[in-house]
């Protein structure tokens, strides 16, 4: 999801006249477009399938990082523990 910025970034102006078009560029393009106002970003557009993929993927990076945590930590069991917690024999 590489930005164009001569693409995905609009003036804030622009959004208030046409959403539709912006809504659009982000379902169809997969990017992101960063809106503007006196130039400073002040907000992004998203499509919501690329949110809620994002933040799955932010939610897995996240685990795995904890997961490595608890190893470097020593918080882990065996796998005749790990049996045992979940029931399984």
């Amino acid at each position: 999801m590489q930005t164009k910025f001569s693409e995905d970034v609009i003036p804030l102006s622009d959004l208030k006249v046409n959403p539709g078009k912006v809504v659009n560029q982000v379902n169809e393009t997969h990017r992101p477009v960063l809106l503007t106002s006196r130039g400073r970003g002040v907000a992004v557009v998203q499509a919501l399938a690329d949110y809620e993929n994002t933040a799955e993927e932010l939610r897995f990076i996240k685990a795995v990082a904890q997961g490595l945590a608890d190893i470097r930590d020593g918080n882990t069991v065996t796998l005749e523990q790990a049996k045992s917690l979940l029931g399984v024999d």
